[in-house]
């Protein structure tokens, strides 16, 4: 067996940070009242760790660059009826990409549509006043009645795929989101996680940071 880091440490945080923060959002959001300071506060890191991943998508680690693992439906097609290639074992494959993308989007659109929505009582995003009425009504909609289910849904058919694969294939998906490596039969392209690479992603995530804090504050 073969040791190869998969996912670098910049991938790791990113993905511990926004379970945390998915945690926190629909705590806070469910309390109300003045936990909805700590769920803006929330929503803006998540907007930032959205931001660095749409980056790292494209020069960070190997297996967390979205050219590794997002492929067309042919490759999907093939995946899905057994004859997946050696490499769709390493990071996600053709199927888990997908969940990944859908995440990726629809919580995109979910902390977006905070920023516009307004529950007319003391919740109000920083963006509200700067649409219609009838625009603000439908982020709120959206983002009250339904994106909040749909995040929700997307998270636990996650959770399922991941049992599934522990149970039924055998592959423990969580172990190497912890510490980075798999024990892979042959050797594949590791990924980068040298220390310039995690400093660059460092570089990448206060950038984020300092845009939506700037967004935040031009809105204000």
């Amino acid at each position: 067996m073969n040791t190869v880091r998969v996912w670098d440490l910049p991938t790791r945080v990113f993905h511990w940070s926004l379970v945390g923060c998915f945690i926190g959002l629909v705590v806070t959001g469910q309390i109300g009242g003045n936990a909805m300071q700590w769920h803006f506060r929330l929503g803006y890191t998540v907007l930032t760790l959205l931001g660095f991943r749409l980056v790292w998508g494209v020069v960070g680690g190997h297996w967390s660059r979205f050219a590794a693992f997002v492929k067309g439906p042919s490759t999907l097609l093939q995946y899905m009826q057994g004859k997946g290639a050696p490499e769709h074992s390493v990071g996600h494959n053709p199927l888990g990409a997908l969940s990944v993308l859908g995440l990726l989007f629809f919580t995109l659109l979910q902390v977006t549509a905070g920023l516009f929505s307004d529950d007319e009582i003391a919740a109000s995003g920083p963006l509200a006043k700067m649409v219609s009425g009838d625009w603000v009504n439908l982020a709120t909609t959206y983002h009250t009645k339904v994106g909040k289910f749909i995040l929700i849904t997307l998270v636990a058919l996650h959770l399922l795929a991941i049992i599934y694969y522990r149970v039924r294939k055998g592959e423990n998906l969580v172990g190497p989101m912890v510490h980075g490596d798999k024990q892979l039969p042959q050797a594949f392209t590791p990924s980068r996680d040298d220390i310039p690479s995690r400093v660059t992603g460092f570089i990448i995530f206060v950038i984020c940071a300092l845009a939506v804090v700037w967004l935040v504050r031009w809105a204000g």
